[in-house]
């Protein structure tokens, strides 16, 4: 269905998370990649979404050359916990740092997506509540270990081996926690 209705358009995804990616053809979206890199800042007042909105945003400032029939998606994912947002693990330590801090507790995990064309730029956000069991030092360091999960927000990814043992339960979407709310995403793309 979508394949039809963005016919007109060159669909770029600015991402280079292969979930990303991966979602977009189980979408069914024709779609190039196109990863332009810039400093993920912020201004320290912004709270929440207003972080991933501001990213995504920024994101797809980078992309000052888009042409009539262009499409652009851009996104930022964030783990909020206690008034913080926990990003991308510099390493090991920060990863353990980051899976000891969301033990036994329940944090949000906050994706911003921006549509931008030439002619228009949209910003949606979705929130999903993630509770974690209280999880061991042997467990946390067995996860990072074997999974590497460097380049995910909050230092995992449900899907992996960590999301079997150790969540609870998720109040609201899961393919947002992977790093894309499709839903508002196919919503959104279906009313252009």
């Amino acid at each position: 269905m979508l394949k039809q209705k963005l016919k007109p358009y060159n669909v770029i995804l600015a991402s280079g998370s292969p979930r990303r990616q991966q979602y977009f053809k189980d979408l069914d979206i024709d779609f190039s990649i196109q990863v332009r890199q810039i400093e993920e800042r912020y201004p320290k007042e912004l709270k929440g979404a207003e972080i991933t909105d501001f990213l995504a945003d920024l994101k797809s400032k980078a992309f000052t050359d888009l042409q009539e029939e262009d499409l652009l998606i851009t996104s930022d994912t964030i783990v909020w916990l206690e008034n913080k947002a926990l990003g991308k693990p510099k390493d090991a330590k920060d990863a353990f740092k980051m899976l000891s801090a969301l033990s036994g507790k329940q944090h949000q995990v906050i994706t911003s997506i921006s549509i931008k064309s030439a002619f228009f730029q949209k910003i949606i956000n979705d929130i999903t509540t993630v509770s974690f069991k209280e999880l061991t030092a042997e467990e946390i360091n067995y996860y990072i270990n074997t999974y590497k999960p460097f380049d995910k927000a909050g230092g995992y990814g449900i899907q992996e081996w960590i999301g079997f043992i150790g969540i609870d339960k998720i109040e609201g979407s899961y393919f947002n926690v992977v790093g894309l709310p499709v839903h508002k995403l196919y919503k959104e793309l279906m009313n252009l």
